[in-house]
């Protein structure tokens, strides 16, 4: 399947928007991480989103609007939190599940009653909406259950190759995202909002307008992305260390820490101290905040996938602040294996 690049120009966002209006599939940049769009009216479009992820026909996708009166007009019912968590913010990283129009194709929703539906910050995915006109159904730009790219190039590494070779792929190439995260998703389709997913928006600052959110009940459909699949991980082995920088710093130098997790084998993805503690030839450090740590995830977790003679990776992580449990979330949903402190 080819990937072809286009420049975040006006006459490149324009060609994009006439490639979605034709079927095709665009990668864009938004401020979370870079989507894999089509247009959300177009159900072929959109199962050709499944085929080239090979993503689950279960598991719901987000349609990408201009403003709140376009995700309104997808909604059969548009409840009072919907209206005051949109009203705070967007555009930004919170997508709202509603009650779903009729009109909604199923393969965007998954089979189900309700809608997932955001409006995006990044400018460019702004001018790619207004050039196609409609709402863009788009998950993260990547193969299902891997990390999510927040980088052109990473979406030319991860969606190049020989399969599907029927469809179509156009990459407007807007720079790195800002938060490194997705969206955080809350549905408002019925009574107590929930979380169904941490991202890129503090929790806290939406419970700050609509209280405390519930959380989803056990073995209840899956209303959101991220949700039941495991998601977000590399081909090699990813251990999280979910402890503090002390503990984690203690662990790793461990003698029998030593032996199962070699030096010579084995990637290391931690904050700025650990790595620098730790002195391991292949690490990536995530910097010295939630912030940092969430703009660096992704990446970083592709550049050790791709370090010659790893056969292993190790990551640390535990902070819950701000978008930090967003971070701690992808780092359990990736891991094969979780050590406590």
């Amino acid at each position: 399947m080819a990937v072809t690049r286009l420049a975040a120009s006006d006459e490149g966002v324009r060609r994009a928007g006439a490639a979605l209006a034709a079927g095709d599939l665009v990668a864009f940049p938004t401020e979370t991480v870079y989507g894999l769009g089509a247009d959300g009216t177009n159900p072929r479009a959109v199962a050709n989103i499944y085929r080239v992820k090979g993503r689950p026909a279960d598991n719901p996708l987000i349609l990408h609007v201009a403003d709140a009166a376009a995700a309104e007009a997808l909604a059969r019912e548009w409840p009072d939190d919907a209206r005051r968590l949109a009203e705070r913010f967007w555009p930004g990283p919170l997508t709202l599940v509603v009650p779903a129009r009729a009109a909604v194709p199923a393969v965007v929703r998954g089979g189900l009653d309700t809608v997932a539906v955001r409006c995006p910050s990044h400018p460019v995915a702004r001018r790619l909406l207004a050039a196609a006109g409609v709402p863009v159904a788009a998950p993260s730009a990547n193969r299902s259950g891997h990390p999510s790219p927040t980088t052109a190039e990473g979406v030319a590494r991860a969606l190049g190759g020989p399969t599907t070779p029927d469809v179509t792929v156009w990459l407007v190439d807007g720079g790195p995202s800002s938060i490194g995260v997705e969206s955080t998703v809350v549905d408002v389709s019925g009574g107590r909002p929930l979380l169904l997913r941490p991202g890129g928006l503090p929790t806290t600052a939406i419970e700050g307008v609509v209280g405390a959110l519930g959380t989803p009940a056990a073995g209840g459909p899956a209303r959101s992305p991220g949700m039941r699949y495991r998601h977000y991980a590399p081909d090699r082995p990813l251990v999280l260390l979910a402890m503090d920088p002390e503990a984690a710093v203690a662990a790793l130098a461990r003698e029998g820490a030593r032996d199962r997790w070699p030096k010579a084998r084995s990637g290391l993805l931690a904050p700025r101290r650990i790595v620098e503690a730790a002195g391991w030839p292949a690490a990536v450090s995530l910097g010295d905040s939630p912030h940092e740590a969430a703009a660096a995830l992704f990446e970083g977790l592709m550049t050790l996938d791709r370090w010659p003679g790893l056969d292993r990776l190790v990551a640390v992580w535990n902070n819950q602040e701000g978008v930090g449990g967003a971070v701690m979330d992808r780092l359990e949903r990736a891991a094969a294996e979780v050590v406590q402190a």
